[in-house]
This record gives C-alpha cells, sequence and structure tokens, in this order.
C-alpha cells in the first residue's frame, strides 16, 4: 500500500526526497517556501540558490541546509546537475542525533553550507541513491527506512564536511529596503542596472536607500553590485571554459578593462590568474 508523503495542505508527513537531474538553464519558476527543512544535496554539475539577500553557488559534494519559511529561489545555470533535496521536520531530528551534531538544534536555525571532501562523495551518493529507491517503495516501512537514512546521512556530514562560514559579503538586515535592494541586484545583475533602477525596485529614493544600505552592508549599493558580479565572474571562471571578454559581459561589465582591474583588486589576481591558480 503506497502512503501519503504530504498532507493536502502541504504538511510533510515523513522524511521524503526528490532526486533528479535538472538540464542547463532550468529555474525555479519564482520563489516559495514551506513549513519543513530542505537538505540540497548536489552530487554533480552546480546549482545556484538564492536565500533573501544572498546568493549561494553550489558543487558537486555541497550540501545546503535551508530551514522552514525561508524564502528561496533556484536555477542551474551551468550545464546539467544531480540534487537532491531532501525534506523534514524538526520532529524527524532524534535529540541523540543533536547531540552529536556540532551546534546541535541551533545549527537548523540557519541556512547553511556543508562541503564533503572528494573521499566521502561516492559513499554520499550511495545513501543519496538508496533514500530515493526508498522513496519509490513508500510502504508501510519506508518512512522508519527513510528516517534512518537520513540520520546517517546527517551523521557522517557531521563527521567528515566542512561548515563553509558566511561570507563578509552578506548584509546582516531584516529592513525591507535593504533585502528589496539585495534581492534585485542579485536577480538582475548581469543586466545594465543603475543605483537609480535599484531604489526605484526597492520602492526607496536612491539617497535613503543609499544611507540605508551603507548601514547594513558597510558598502555603497554600488560597491554591492560590484562584489556580486565579481562573485559571479569568480564561479564562471572555475565552472565555465568562457573566456574572460564574454564572462566580464555575461556578469554585467560593459567594459573588460574596468572588469580585470576591479578582479584584481577583489582577488588579488587577474582573472585569467585566478583561473589557472585555482581551477581543477
Amino acid at each position: 500500500m503506497k502512503l501519503f508523503v504530504r498532507e493536502n495542505d502541504g504538511a510533510l508527513l515523513r522524511v521524503s526526497i526528490d532526486r533528479r537531474e535538472r538540464a542547463a538553464g532550468y529555474r525555479m519558476n519564482g520563489y516559495h517556501s514551506h513549513n519543513y527543512f530542505e537538505l540540497a544535496c548536489i552530487e554533480y554539475g552546480s546549482y545556484r540558490a538564492l536565500i533573501a539577500e544572498r546568493q549561494y553557488d553550489l558543487k558537486a559534494g555541497d550540501f545546503l541546509l535551508i530551514p522552514p519559511n525561508v524564502i528561496h529561489s533556484s536555477s542551474y545555470d551551468y550545464g546539467p546537475c544531480l540534487r537532491s533535496g531532501i525534506y523534514f521536520r524538526m520532529e524527524d531530528l532524534d535529540a541523540a542525533l543533536l547531540e552529536l551534531i556540532p551546534g546541535g538544534d541551533t545549527l537548523f536555525a540557519a541556512p547553511h553550507i556543508f562541503q564533503a571532501p572528494q573521499a566521502s562523495k561516492h559513499q554520499l551518493s550511495a545513501l543519496l541513491a538508496a533514500m530515493a529507491a526508498e522513496e519509490q517503495v513508500n510502504d508501510a516501512r519506508s518512512p522508519l527506512l527513510l528516517r534512518l537514512m537520513q540520520h546517517q546521512l546527517l551523521l557522517h556530514c557531521s563527521r567528515v564536511c566542512s561548515l563553509l562560514p558566511d561570507t563578509p559579503t552578506d548584509i546582516h538586515s531584516t529592513g525591507r529596503e535593504v533585502l528589496l535592494a539585495a534581492r534585485y541586484i542579485n536577480e538582475h545583475f548581469r543586466q545594465a542596472i543603475t543605483a537609480a533602477d535599484i531604489a526605484a525596485a526597492a520602492g526607496f529614493s536612491p539617497n535613503y536607500l543609499s544611507r540605508k544600505f551603507r548601514e547594513a552592508a558597510g558598502m555603497g549599493v554600488h560597491d554591492y553590485l560590484v562584489l556580486i558580479r565579481l562573485r559571479s565572474a569568480a564561479y564562471e571562471l572555475l565552472s565555465t571554459d568562457t573566456s574572460v571578454t564574454q564572462i566580464a559581459l555575461r556578469c554585467g561589465f560593459s567594459d573588460s578593462n574596468y572588469f580585470k582591474d576591479a578582479f584584481k583588486k577583489k582577488f588579488g589576481l587577474t582573472p585569467r590568474e585566478y583561473r589557472k591558480t585555482h581551477a581543477g
């Protein structure tokens, strides 16, 4: 007998997994949220998530934990990607499990990225495949089996994975004007947008937004826009074979010389040097 995974109102009834390959260019249709946890696991390819004001770029071996009721979206810009989404409730986590995970229950209060070492990727992929197979069985034994495998996955991650720290480009603010501006920048940085465009999208005057943004981020709106463009360019340098000039244009820089100067100021290397040093 097949069992329901969710109630009619979308409430999750048990640990669940959705494991599928996405083609290049696939984008989620807008933002969404749900009242349970999501653990996104990347087995190959790359995946980009936008959570509130922050952009997360994940590659093979990365795990992204998204807490309940957090608005997020995703895209797959650079080729096929095998991604598993594991969905669970706080009640699915045993107290004994939380005691063994560094940070305990506080770890699950905010988004985090975990990075698995190369030697553990095969074992983790095998566990995800086993969970996906059990999801298809979906009989009376499946809820317990999936919960046990989810615990095994979390425990293994706590043993071998590195918790990536927050980057200095985070914006620590709950101000509506700052979040709207940051979200607009993250969604439109590839376009020829200006500070006036960003202010208009946030619904505030340029001067007011500039002051509030600098208070929250420690930098101006234009500086933040350049940072997001540079961070995306750095990601593309390592994940694609696209030329430096094309990457500059794709990331919103109309002047390749300005891009190269700004990139070297930020990363201490020219784009070509950065690619040569960090690729592979």
